[in-house]
């Protein structure tokens, strides 16, 4: 059975919830059935199928944001939250 491609929010919108000093807020949900990014009014949530075992979950969170914002994966990194649900990624647009 093929997998159901990501849902992804619109890419300026998702670009809009970026800060001035290129950081963006998200709660990652790893194990999840299904890929997906939406935009909550609290942040931006992220599910991946990976889990959260050794990293696997926030490098397939950094991809998945990457993705939905039209950036190769390199420009986005993980500032803070490694262990933790909640992520503070850096995103470089320029």
């Amino acid at each position: 059975m093929a997998r159901v491609p990501a849902a992804l929010p619109d890419a300026m919108d998702l670009r809009a919830r970026i800060d001035p000093q290129g950081r963006l807020a998200v709660k990652v949900t790893p194990g999840a059935r299904e890929e997906a990014v939406s935009l909550a009014e609290d942040g931006v949530l992220v599910k991946v199928r990976a889990p959260a075992d050794k990293g696997a979950a926030n490098d397939a969170a950094i991809v998945l944001v990457a993705r939905a914002m039209g950036l190769a994966p390199s420009r986005v990194t993980l500032l803070r939250g490694g262990t933790s649900r909640q992520k503070l990624l850096r995103v470089t647009l320029d």
